[in-house]
């Protein structure tokens, strides 16, 4: 049966493929959890099983002029330095590939953060200098240590702990925010950080 294609319309036939990159963007109705892929979503929200929306494109413009995007690209860049650090100060093999694979997933969500609100980052803003690294280090590791001590678990807690307080930043800003699109955008990005201490959660539950 010959159908259509959902961004320009053309008339296809059978097994037929048009704008084979369309990228659809849906948001939950209930915890705001927003997700973009190649297909329409079918069901339910994954994470609380919400009623879902398509978003229609939208043009933010210079994201950054947000507050909201700007405190998420810092959280994050904060976050991804903090395990690329601890990483290189791990003092066992046990600590080191739970710190590489928790820099692994903030590298992801770094890139998810641009993809989804364009707010692309300068190279020199993630590959810090010997010298701005030290700095930094000096900062984030303030009352914390990686020693040879350190669990596992106790590497997960720290990690769960810098997730929830970016979490509660996104809500508290929402709730001091009038109804628009930067309330919006906290709600969203507080969704996205509850997926990340769900999925801390569940690891921290698999080790013990």
């Amino acid at each position: 049966m010959p159908s259509s294609c959902p961004k320009c319309h053309a008339v296809l036939e059978e097994d037929e493929i048009c704008c084979a990159q369309v990228r659809y963007t849906w948001r939950c109705k209930s915890c705001f959890k927003l997700t973009t892929g190649f297909a329409i979503p079918y069901g339910k929200c994954f994470m609380c099983g919400g009623e879902l929306e398509l978003i229609p494109g939208r043009d933010l413009g210079d994201s950054m002029r947000f507050q909201a995007i700007r405190d998420a690209v810092q959280f994050e860049l904060n976050s991804f330095h903090f395990y690329k650090l601890a990483r290189d100060k791990a003092k066992t093999p046990d600590q080191r590939a739970v710190l590489e694979r928790l820099y692994e997933a903030e590298l992801d969500h770094l890139h998810e953060l641009e993809e989804k609100y364009h707010a692309h980052l300068d190279r020199e803003v993630v590959e810090l200098s010997a010298n701005e690294q030290n700095l930094l280090s000096n900062w984030l590791f303030k009352g914390i240590e990686v020693t040879e001590t350190s669990g596992i678990g106790d590497l997960y807690r720290a990690a769960l702990e810098m997730e929830r307080r970016t979490r509660d930043h996104f809500r508290k800003l929402a709730g001091e925010l009038p109804a628009g699109l930067e309330k919006d955008l906290c709600g969203e990005l507080a969704a996205e950080e509850d997926e990340h201490v769900a999925l801390l959660e569940g690891e921290l539950e698999q080790i013990g």
